[in-house]
């Protein structure tokens, strides 16, 4: 077994960006499940398509190429020193385990479970997760399934943090198939960013974090989704949702079936010292910026004008807490504080300059803006301090805030 934490790789590359554009690459409608080829009409795409996946299937190096939720960097998810080399370049512990993407169902039977001829296309998937990949297969849904008998798995056990069960998805995003089904290869890969940062929804968020840790990275324009897939665990009774992500509670209780009626939400906080988690996300520090965050959470009997001035209040009373000669504090707003009201605060202190991002008017904005405002508050104007605002937790709020209390450790402020 790895050391908990690995460190920074000393190898260090010239990374490469790569164009690759998603609209020239077409798989026909059943690829997912018989692992079909996609034809691409774009030569140059298609070429940087092939050196990636010649990366993939004949190294041990990794790759970070987009997905419908963020960035992920990619390495074989059958080779020991491939995984190592993604915890290296992350800085990440190695008892988080790490999602397998594969391009079909039919990849999963061939190069997991080692059966080139199952009787049934579904044999190893449990019948509790038919209704939902049916529904929601390719996208950002991840399942747990149980690992292959060590006689015949080939799964790397550093990708489950050597438990006996492994977490997969098929994304939907053109680019991330096509690169996993050219390689034919199941790919492990976090997202791309260095451990406990804001997750990459840019290729330019991956090169901030990485450049010169990694060979390369295909730049396929911005992420649609904005947070990591949904985990959900249907080997349990009753099933659970270990990781709100792209897809909400309520898809999965909406179209899972009968079983899916009952599932249950992981809501703690924190897992025991030495506990095995089988999903990212559950464990450490995760989505933080350099930047103090505190998360601001609405009150319904608080009008927009009592939040107004309770935000004053508190940028005051965290300015002095900083006890800096000048401060830079960014703001970030969702559905109550107004950029008017916002720009119109008055500080005695005239050394406290605001800077301003929205992240949206609907729960599907605010999660695909969220990390990509963090970041450019943090690394792009260098504030000092982020204020939050936070949603109510339904639909998308409930991915939201669980990445925003993770990156504010629990700071939260009624307001």
């Amino acid at each position: 077994m790895l050391k908990r934490c690995l460190h920074i790789m000393s190898n260090s590359f010239q990374t490469k960006i790569l164009k690759v554009d998603p609209l020239s690459i077409h798989f026909p409608p059943d690829a997912h499940l018989n692992g079909s080829l996609p034809t691409i009409t774009d030569p140059l795409s298609e070429k940087n398509l092939l050196e990636a996946a010649n990366v993939i299937r004949g190294s041990t190096d990794t790759v970070a190429f987009p997905t419908e939720t963020v960035y992920g960097l990619g390495g074989s998810s059958l080779s020991d020193e491939a995984v190592k080399n993604i915890y290296r370049a992350k800085n990440r512990p190695s008892d988080n385990p790490l999602i397998t993407h594969v391009s079909s169902i039919d990849q999963l039977n061939r190069k997991i479970y080692q059966d080139n001829h199952p009787s049934s296309l579904f044999e190893y998937i449990p019948d509790t997760y038919r209704a939902l990949i049916t529904n929601l297969w390719p996208g950002p849904l991840t399942i747990i399934l149980p690992v292959p008998p060590q006689e015949k798995s080939t799964l790397s056990r550093l990708t489950t943090a050597d438990q006996s069960t492994f977490a997969v998805r098929i994304p939907s995003n053109p680019i991330a198939r096509a690169l996993i089904a050219l390689s034919d290869t199941p790919i492990a890969a976090p997202s791309a960013n260095a451990s406990t940062r804001p997750s990459p929804t840019r290729a330019s968020h991956v090169y901030h974090d990485l450049q010169g840790r990694i060979p390369l990275i295909l730049d396929g324009g911005p992420c649609k989704v904005g947070v990591e897939s949904t985990v959900v665990d249907g080997l349990t009774k009753p099933p659970m949702l270990l990781r709100p992500g792209g897809f909400t509670y309520e898809q999965i209780v909406h179209l899972g079936g009968p079983f899916w009626q009952n599932c249950k939400v992981e809501r703690r906080k924190k897992v025991d010292e030495g506990e095995k988690v089988r999903t990212p996300g559950m464990k450490y520090k995760h989505y933080s910026p350099s930047a103090r965050v505190i998360l601001l959470l609405p009150q319904e009997e608080q009008t927009d004008m009592d939040r107004s001035n309770k935000l004053r209040q508190l940028i005051s009373l965290e300015c002095e807490k900083e006890g800096k000669k000048s401060i830079k504090v960014a703001i970030l707003t969702s559905l109550h504080l107004r950029s008017a009201e916002i720009q119109d605060l008055t500080f005695a202190d005239s050394n406290i300059k605001i800077v301003l991002e929205k992240l949206g008017n609907t729960g599907e904005e605010i999660q695909s803006n969220l990390f990509a405002a963090l970041r450019q508050v943090d690394e792009i104007e260098n504030v000092d301090i982020i204020f939050v605002e936070g949603i109510d937790e339904s639909e998308e709020g409930l991915a939201v805030m669980n990445r925003l209390r993770k990156a504010a450790g629990d700071n939260c402020v009624l307001f």
